[in-house]
């Protein structure tokens, strides 16, 4: 059951003495209480819905029908739930030269708010599979389960409640195009901004002029059973104070054995341009594994990041951190 945020107060009376009016003391003062803040109830199911509802749609890759027809779908359904969507619309290129149009979703909640939060995700899938062991399918585009769509499933299902459980804090969701189409592994191309296109572009031109907003959360592969959230490095170094707000946040939730109070590998995310360019603190939550082969989660890349990945617990898990962060920071 979803849950309204409530006030409670007490009022002191005055006592005076029934025989001698002059004895009496005098009044009390009351004591103001805090506001007690509840968090309504995030639904795992209702995400993991979201998230099998993008895959529906194939592969998002930019240019394709399927992309076309999920962006439209974004668009219902944030206009239904938002007070405000914007459509940014950018070109600009490829890393082999290629331009290619990219669209950038913004759903505004209590636009009229001077303090801000900004939650994002990436809405593409990669056109390569490139980290998979059959070679025969490193051109192949993938669902991107995991790797995108299970934030913005966490994402829609955030707005489904503020739609219904509005607060005073404004909030803002972008989804970032054009994150995964960076320069496939084969052709061993050491790049970096080649990566990330749509935060690169609103940071650089944000949906409002001189935009502004208190802190920023980024979830990148963020449905996976088990998952491994340590702080990413850049994260602490950005924002150190949010990191370990939001980790804390997690540990009296009761996540601590996933919310992991160690520093993660650097990951070049689309938080990177977020800091950077935008001067907003954002931090990355993103699975990040500890081994030698990679830092990603073991399906990043490949034909498996697919629906049979996720794991509705662990959507639950990282909506109720972020609703918590947004209710009550």
């Amino acid at each position: 059951m979803l849950k309204r945020i409530f006030i409670i107060s007490l009022i002191t009376l005055s006592i005076s003495s029934c025989d001698n009016k002059q004895n009496s003391k005098p009044a009390a003062q009351a004591t103001p209480q805090k506001k007690e803040i509840v968090v309504p109830e995030f639904n795992a199911d209702s995400a993991y819905n979201y998230v099998a509802e993008q895959l529906a749609f194939g592969p998002r890759v930019p240019g394709s029908e399927a992309h076309a027809q999920c962006a439209e779908w974004f668009i219902d359904f944030f206009n239904e739930k938002a007070d405000t969507v914007y459509i940014q619309e950018f070109r600009t290129r490829l890393y082999n030269g290629k331009s290619i149009d990219g669209k950038n979703i913004i759903a505004s909640f209590n636009p009229e708010a001077k303090k801000r939060i900004l939650l994002a995700a990436h809405w593409d899938s990669r056109p390569f599979a490139d980290h998979d062991p059959d070679r025969t399918k490193w051109n192949t585009p993938i669902d991107g389960a995991n790797d995108g769509a299970s934030g913005v499933g966490i994402l829609m299902e955030t707005a489904r409640i503020l739609k219904e459980n509005p607060i005073n804090t404004g909030i803002d969701i972008i989804l970032f195009d054009l994150e995964d189409y960076g320069a496939p592994q084969y052709l061993n191309l050491m790049t970096n901004h080649d990566w990330a296109l749509g935060s690169q572009y609103w940071s650089k031109n944000p949906h409002i002029y001189n935009y502004k907003a208190y802190f920023g959360i980024l979830l990148d592969m963020v449905g996976a059973p088990n998952p491994r959230f340590p702080k990413e490095y850049y994260s602490q170094q950005f924002a150190p104070t949010l990191s370990n707000d939001i980790w804390r946040i997690a540990r009296e939730l009761g996540y601590s054995e996933y919310f992991l109070n160690e520093i993660g590998h650097p990951i070049n995310d689309d938080h990177i341009y977020v800091n950077t360019i935008a001067n907003i603190p954002m931090i990355d939550l993103i699975h990040l594994e500890d081994n030698e082969n990679s830092s990603f989660y073991p399906y990043w890349h490949t034909m498996k990041d697919n629906l049979e990945q996720i794991d509705p617990k662990t959507l639950g898990m990282v909506g109720d951190v972020v609703l918590n962060v947004i209710y009550k920071k």
